[in-house]
């Protein structure tokens, strides 16, 4: 079923993509109860404090209808392996566990493009095969993957127990457009650069608006989705950087110009979504 919700818990909402969802929130009409170690300042009802804090969530999602969850240590160098996984896993525990006791019924989690275990591996790692889609197998190696995988089970247990519909988003590299600029500089110095991302990248805008979908449109159960800009971050011809990066890795469908290789028709379909902000790079040949 639709939801319009009218009062959203942004956990992480301190944070690059946490401010921007703020915005879109704003937009939106709905109110807005932050959540974040630090209080950035600008919102009415702000709870200070970690994400795993079980008191302190059960007070921040009183009288929320809805929750977007985004905190989370977000890459495995951050921390010791045990900090990463359980931190992260434990945070999403609780706020959806909490959440549901609370009677809310729509949730959306940061999940991650990491979740398919190539962007951190410890050991060489290629996708079973191109273009990327929900159903490919995972490789996880790695805390942070873990981590996204025991979010989704998370997801999985509180729409089975409680009947809540949560959409975890499996985000690409999020940037602002000054971040992206830098990031295009080395996609083009260097091809392989990102190839275990698979060149793909997504406008903070475009994910922050994503998060509104994911609370909004007609849906039960869990729905994970991958999420990325139609095209990729690489000036150079994505056939060609497959053929280069992942020799002998199939390749299921076109690839054609600088096509992202992560199949994103699931979250077309789900939640109507098109990245809208694109980043403008001029096409190269490999060198």
């Amino acid at each position: 079923m639709s939801h319009v919700p009218s009062r959203v818990l942004v956990t992480g909402a301190a944070g690059r993509l946490g401010s921007a969802v703020l915005r879109v929130l704003a937009a939106q009409g709905a109110a807005v109860v932050g959540l974040d170690r630090v209080d950035p300042g600008g919102v009415e009802t702000f709870f200070t404090g970690s994400a795993g804090d079980v008191d302190l969530v059960a007070r921040a999602v009183a009288g929320v209808d809805a929750v977007i969850h985004l905190a989370a240590i977000p890459r495995p160098t951050l921390g010791a392996p045990e900090e990463v996984f359980v931190n992260n896993a434990a945070a999403t525990f609780v706020v959806l566990d909490q959440a549901a006791r609370a009677g809310v019924r729509r949730a959306v989690i940061a999940s991650s493009l990491s979740i398919t275990g190539l962007p951190f591996s410890p050991r060489p790692a290629v996708p079973g095969y191109v273009p990327v889609d929900e159903a490919m197998p995972l490789q996880i190696g790695d805390p942070y993957a873990l981590s996204k995988l025991a979010d989704e089970a998370t997801a999985e247990m509180v729409a089975l127990r409680d009947g809540m519909t949560v959409v975890p988003l499996r985000f690409p590299m999020l940037g602002e457009p000054e971040f992206l600029v830098a990031e295009a500089e080395r996609h083009r110095a260097d091809p392989a650069y990102a190839a275990a991302s698979l060149w793909a990248y997504l406008d903070m805008r475009d994910a922050a608006m994503a998060c509104w979908l994911g609370l909004t449109v007609p849906a039960t159960g869990v729905h994970p989705l991958y999420l990325a800009a139609p095209e990729t971050l690489s000036p150079y011809p994505t056939e060609d950087l497959v053929a280069r990066c992942f020799p002998g890795v199939p390749v299921r469908a076109p690839l054609p110009g600088r096509t992202v290789p992560i199949d994103t028709s699931a979250a077309s379909s789900l939640l109507g979504f098109t990245a809208a902000h694109l980043f403008d790079i001029t096409p190269a040949e490999l060198p």
